[in-house]
């Protein structure tokens, strides 16, 4: 189970690796490009090569891609298009980089209900993985089911991977969304309860990489609000309860936590993680 943190890209994408040796991190989540702009800019083969040696020498290696806000596969026909397009940027990107693959908000269904906009959601995704390389993950990541938010529970979640029927396709479970949402991770008999419908409705081997963030707000909320890690409603008790639990074992935990001084994932918060990992015994390099 690594333990790893979004961090910035700021002077290229290789210096995500060089922020996360300084904070302790052991896998890292970027933004390829401005996570709010549809314009993508590519990578050029320079940034490409330096990423791909910078991951070896600084030994963090694994990393994930963060696509757009801006996607949303229940939009409108030219949201749709264009929210197509820029994931297949991110894949791309992904592919180029050797990470596994891109994490995703789906969006919104816009008033039209999830049944509503299932169809549509399901065959743009089909789209941007038949545009893409099959060596690369397209990975949703779960709702915390404010307004009209696609995928806040597992059950919406399991349909649309069904719909979808690829191998590629795999989850990012966000524990401040799952909280929001309803799924009570502060305690043991909560995860494995959660945990249980998540294996019923989509399966245990989706599940690649969790969103580790507390949160400010109450059980089922459905207000995305992270807070750092032992600060908020979860709690260290609820990370240990989760941790504990043999769904994750093998997945690396990623911070998305807003730090002391509201700059992002620190080392305080990477190590109240690696502490409770230590405790449990995971071995770092089960991932």
């Amino acid at each position: 189970m690594r333990v790893g943190a979004h961090v910035s890209t700021a002077g290229g994408p290789a210096t995500a690796f060089d922020r996360a040796v300084d904070i302790g991190a052991e896998a890292v989540q970027i933004f390829a490009s401005s996570p709010r702009a549809w314009r993508f800019r590519k990578l050029s083969d320079e940034q490409v090569a330096e990423f791909r040696s910078r991951s070896v020498s600084t030994g963090v290696g694994l990393a994930f891609i963060h696509g757009s806000y801006l996607v949303n596969v229940g939009g409108s026909p030219d949201i749709l298009e264009k929210s197509i397009e820029c994931l297949v940027e991110n894949m791309n990107a992904a592919t180029a980089l050797g990470v596994p693959g891109v994490i995703f908000h789906g969006g919104s269904h816009k008033g039209k209900g999830f049944d509503g906009v299932l169809d549509q959601a399901a065959g743009a995704l089909k789209e941007v993985l038949d545009r893409t390389s099959e060596e690369t993950w397209l990975i949703i990541e779960n709702s915390a089911g404010m307004g009209a938010h696609i995928g806040a529970s597992f059950a919406e979640l399991g349909r649309l991977v069904a719909a979808i029927d690829n191998d590629r396709v795999k989850i990012c479970l966000d524990t401040q969304h799952s909280f929001a949402a309803g799924y009570d991770l502060a305690n043991a008999e909560g995860v494995a309860t959660a945990m249980a419908e998540f294996d019923r409705e989509i399966g245990l081997e989706r599940l690649v990489a969790v969103h580790a963030n507390d949160t400010k707000m109450e059980l089922g909320s459905g207000v995305d609000r992270h807070e750092n890690i032992g600060d908020g409603f979860i709690g260290l008790d609820g990370f240990e309860a989760i941790m504990a639990h043999e769904a994750f074992r093998d997945v690396p935990f990623l911070l998305e936590v807003p730090g002391p001084e509201k700059k992002g994932p620190d080392r305080e918060n990477v190590e109240r993680i690696k502490a409770i990992r230590d405790r449990l015994g995971i071995s770092v390099d089960a991932q």
